[in-house]
C-alpha cells in the first residue's frame, strides 16, 4: 500500500510541471497584454484629466481633477473655432456616405457571385480577392491619379467613391450566400415564379441581415479610421476627416512641434480628449451592435 501511494505521488510531481506550463504561458501573455494594450487605454483616459506638467511628473495611471477635464474640453473644442467638430461632422458624411453605396454594391454583388451564372464570374471573384487582400496604401497612387484625371481631387466625391467599394464586403456576402442560402428555397420560389430581382430582395435579402450588418461594421469602421488617402485628396482643412484633423493638432502640440504649437491652448491632456472623442462614435458602435456583430460572424459557418 505504501508503495503504491509512493508511485502515486511521484506521477502526480511528474504531472504537475506539465500542467502548470499552460498556466504560465497564459500568464505570461494576458501580463504581455496589460502592459501594451490596457495600461496605454487607461492612460489614455486619466491624461485629460491632468495638467501637461502633472502628465510628466505625476504617477501615469493617477486621475487628476474633473476641473481639469472641463478645462481640455473647452480648449480643445476652442481650437481653430471648432474646428474637431467640423471634423467629427466630415468623418460621419464621408463614413455614412460611403457606407451606402457599400452596402447598394457589395450585397448584390456577393450574391450575384455566389447564386448567379454568367461569362467572366470566376475572373471578377478572383479580382476582388486579389484586391482584397492587397494594402490599401498599394492603390493610394493609381485611385489619386484617377481622381485627379476625373477632376474630383479636393471634393467630397473623392473620399466617397474609393471607400464605397469594399472587396472584403463582397466575399463576406458571397460566403454567406454561397454556403447558407437554402437551395430548394429558391428553387420552390421560382417554380412560383418569383424573378431573380424577387428572389433577392424578398428571400435573400432577410436573410442575409446578419452578414449585412457585419459588413455595415467594417465598413463604417474602416472608413471613420482612414487616413492616407483623405490627407492625399483632401487639400483644405474645412474638409478634412478626424483622423486627419488628429495629425494637425498633432502638430499643434507644444510637447510634439514647439514653433508651431507656440501660444496656443493644445497640449497633451486636449490632445488625449481628442483622440477619445476621435475613437468614441466607433466604441459607441460597437456596443450596440455587438449581438449582430456574432451572428454575422458565425453566419455561414455551417450549411443548412
Amino acid at each position: 500500500m505504501t508503495q503504491t501511494t509512493l508511485s502515486l505521488t511521484a506521477v502526480r510531481r511528474r504531472v504537475r510541471p506539465s500542467r502548470a506550463l499552460p498556466f504560465l504561458v497564459v500568464g505570461l501573455l494576458l501580463a504581455l497584454l496589460l502592459v501594451f494594450f490596457v495600461l496605454p487605454v487607461i492612460w489614455l483616459l486619466l491624461a485629460p484629466s491632468k495638467t501637461a506638467g502633472e502628465v510628466v511628473r505625476d504617477n501615469p495611471l493617477s486621475f487628476g481633477s474633473f476641473h481639469q477635464i472641463a478645462t481640455a474640453w473647452q480648449h480643445l473644442f476652442a481650437f481653430q473655432d471648432g474646428a474637431i467638430t467640423r471634423w467629427l461632422r466630415n468623418s460621419a458624411v464621408y463614413s455614412g456616405g460611403s457606407l451606402i453605396l457599400t452596402l447598394a454594391v457589395s450585397v448584390p454583388a456577393g450574391y450575384a457571385l455566389a447564386l448567379t451564372k454568367f461569362r467572366g464570374r470566376k475572373t471578377l471573384l478572383v479580382i476582388t480577392l486579389v484586391t482584397m487582400v492587397m494594402p490599401q496604401a498599394t492603390l493610394v497612387l493609381p485611385i489619386f491619379l484617377e481622381l485627379n484625371r476625373f477632376h474630383l481631387i479636393g471634393t467630397i466625391w473623392s473620399v466617397i467613391l474609393p471607400f464605397s467599394f469594399y472587396p472584403f464586403g463582397v466575399y463576406l456576402v458571397y460566403i454567406y450566400f454561397g454556403s447558407s442560402l437554402p437551395r430548394d428555397l429558391l428553387s420552390a420560389a421560382r417554380i412560383d415564379g418569383c424573378t431573380e430581382w424577387q428572389l433577392f430582395s424578398r428571400i435573400a435579402l432577410p436573410l442575409a441581415k446578419p452578414v449585412v450588418g457585419l459588413v455595415a461594421f467594417f465598413s463604417f469602421v474602416g472608413n471613420w479610421n482612414n487616413f492616407f488617402l483623405p490627407y492625399l485628396v483632401l487639400p483644405n482643412s474645412e474638409q478634412f476627416p478626424v483622423q486627419v484633423g488628429l495629425n494637425q493638432l498633432l502638430t499643434s502640440t507644444p510637447s510634439f512641434n514647439p514653433v508651431a504649437g507656440a501660444g496656443l491652448n493644445v497640449t497633451i491632456p486636449e490632445l488625449a480628449l481628442a483622440i477619445i472623442v476621435a475613437i468614441l462614435p466607433v466604441l459607441v458602435l460597437f456596443v450596440f451592435s455587438q449581438r449582430t456583430l456574432v451572428s454575422g460572424m458565425l453566419a455561414g459557418s455551417s450549411k443548412e
